[in-house]
């Protein structure tokens, strides 16, 4: 076996944030930038209005705000582990089939003992048809079903058809200074194409993508970040590089791709609810130095979320109306602290048309 070059926490810390865009603001455009991170969850709709400001270096609500309405180039659907994620639609369309049996197994495991006796195709077939006229609500949706599957609970029926059918929700859920509930409608009626299964090399392709996001990265890691399985059969046909994590587990990388110093600074910088960043690796300690669960807060997204301090995640943070407070996990140094006041200044004058907040507050937990 070649020789694997071994690479510390830190190396990968750093190697990450980098293809996260997070080791310097960048000036790509929205789009660009959403398709080099792979997506971004978006359960929380507003939250990758922050995770690209964090990024980017001229970033505008608008910016993304147009790409889903009116250009609809970037959509909001359920893909890699069957959760919602801000995607380029270009990448929906190519990447959304390889996701049909993940899809169905969640469907079985938290829907099957409700939708006994149910055709599962001809309920498909009638919820792409009622979703193609007009956009629905899953209330909307489940009263429809009702009408021809009277035995079966409804809410049931409505939540199964976001697993059997590729969907998307549409604006004005997900455009900033607005609020709705998520309202559905088929992809292939939304974006006027249709989605053809995935040929064989689209699953290569993705893993490359996922690379080119976050690696280098275990076979595991990618495993998590997807929900697909069997990805080692993937990896060995790829031409990767190999390294020798910190713990002796093989990482992979695209062999063109360079590693920045493991000693370059990373900056303070305010993730939002449900960044990609904390939940997309098997092991997440290149990033999460504790015990920590990733908080996963319910809302509309845009006022709360983790901070990262030297590259880690070391504390929260919470948008209220009076003020932006930060939570350190541990004492901050004068330089620290005052580099993340900056940036909480930067943060709060982003959100200045939506908030009154002024003050920049921290408090220990």
């Amino acid at each position: 076996m070649a020789h694997q070059p071994r690479l510390s926490l830190r190396a990968l810390n750093r190697a990450t944030l980098d293809r996260q865009l997070l080791l310097r603001r960048h000036s790509l455009p929205a789009r660009q930038a959403l398709r080099q991170l792979a997506g971004l969850q978006a359960q929380a709709p507003l939250a990758p209005y922050v995770g690209l400001w964090s990024r980017l270096s001229a970033f505008t609500t608008e910016d993304l705000s147009s790409l889903l309405y009116p250009e609809r180039i970037v959509v909001r659907a359920p893909i890699m582990r069957a959760t919602v994620h801000l995607v380029d639609a270009a990448d929906f369309v190519e990447f959304r089939p390889l996701f049909g049996p993940l899809m169905a197994s969640g469907l079985r495991t938290n829907y099957g003992r409700n939708l006994t006796g149910v055709d599962l195709e001809a309920l498909a077939a009638q919820a792409a048809e009622l979703l193609a006229r007009r956009p629905l609500t899953r209330a909307q949706l489940a009263k429809a079903l009702a009408a021809r599957w009277p035995d079966a609970d409804p809410m049931s029926l409505a939540y199964a058809v976001t697993y059997l059918v590729p969907v998307v929700q549409v604006p004005p859920r997900g455009i900033w200074g607005k609020s709705a509930q998520a309202t559905w409608t088929t992809a292939e009626s939304w974006l006027a194409t249709s989605l053809a299964p995935a040929k064989p090399e689209t699953i290569e392709r993705l893993v490359r993508r996922y690379l080119a996001a976050f690696g280098p990265a275990t076979v595991a890691d990618i495993q998590t970040w997807s929900g697909l399985t069997r990805l080692r059969d993937v990896t060995d046909r790829l031409e990767l590089r190999a390294f020798r994590g910190p713990d002796g587990a093989e990482s992979l990388d695209l062999p063109d791709l360079e590693l920045p110093d493991e000693d370059v600074p990373a900056p303070p910088r305010f993730l939002p609810e449900y960044d990609n960043l904390l939940l997309s690796h098997a092991d997440r300690r290149r990033v999460i130095p504790h015990d920590h669960p990733v908080p996963l807060w319910p809302g509309n997204g845009a006022t709360q979320g983790t901070l990262l301090i030297d590259g880690a995640w070391n504390a929260t943070w919470k948008l209220t109306p009076k003020a932006l407070i930060i939570s350190p996990f541990r004492p901050l140094t004068a330089g620290e602290r005052s580099a993340v006041a900056e940036e909480a200044a930067d943060l709060l004058a982003f959100t200045a048309a939506d908030t009154s907040a002024k003050d920049i507050r921290f408090i220990a937990e």
